[in-house]
């Protein structure tokens, strides 16, 4: 009879044992999926996030010999999102200079200190250019434009006669005015010209 007690009682306390060890185990399961599996899908514990909603960017960043993912809704600064069949993730800009890119080679903007030219970050603006802000402009994009010139002999084909339409152009030059006495007094931009039709002579003259 004693014994019988004494077994029933050990089970008991077993039971007990095992019941707390469960809800210590489920509490720890918690508290690891807090801290490191905020936002996944899927995580693991020594690598974070490994799958991210259908709208979040998973965000690789070292640590030590591994990676720490996340789950972000935009990608931090040196970084750009591309969104994939199966993920989306965070790529790093190939350029250290660069602050938000389009895609890994085309800088849309440039850290402090640096100028934005072609997707490119340059300590100086190339030549034809000038800083405004944070971007390096053509110079010719503040250029006066110049008068038109005279309309050009109505040709088709190379000639003048023989044809009962033919085309016409004129050209406008934009001229910059040069900043320095010792250069040119102005040079070429670029030039802007239009076309229209005309009538041509049908006969042509002996000789034309």
């Amino acid at each position: 009879m004693h014994l019988r007690v004494f077994a029933f009682v050990m089970s008991l306390l077993c039971e007990v044992i095992r019941m707390g060890s469960g809800v210590g185990q489920k509490q720890r399961a918690h508290r690891e999926t807090s801290d490191h599996c905020r936002s996944c899908l899927e995580c693991s514990r020594e690598n974070g996030c490994v799958r991210c909603p259908e709208r979040l960017f998973l965000f690789l960043q070292r640590d030590g010999m591994s990676h720490q993912g996340t789950c972000l809704h935009a990608c931090p600064t040196g970084h750009y999102g591309q969104r994939g069949k199966d993920i989306n993730r965070c790529i790093k800009c190939r350029s250290a200079d660069c602050e938000h890119c389009f895609s890994r080679d085309f800088c849309t903007k440039c850290r402090p200190g640096f100028q934005l030219y072609k997707g490119k970050c340059l300590t100086d603006c190339p030549s034809g250019t000038f800083a405004y802000h944070t971007d390096c402009l053509d110079n010719c994009l503040l250029a006066p434009l110049g008068e038109w010139s005279d309309w050009s002999p109505c040709l088709r084909e190379g000639v003048t006669c023989g044809f009962r339409w033919g085309k016409q152009t004129r050209t406008r030059v934009s001229r910059l005015s040069s900043r320095k006495p010792e250069e040119t007094p102005a040079s070429v931009c670029s030039s802007h010209s239009e076309t229209q039709r005309c009538r041509m002579r049908k006969r042509c003259q002996t000789g034309e």
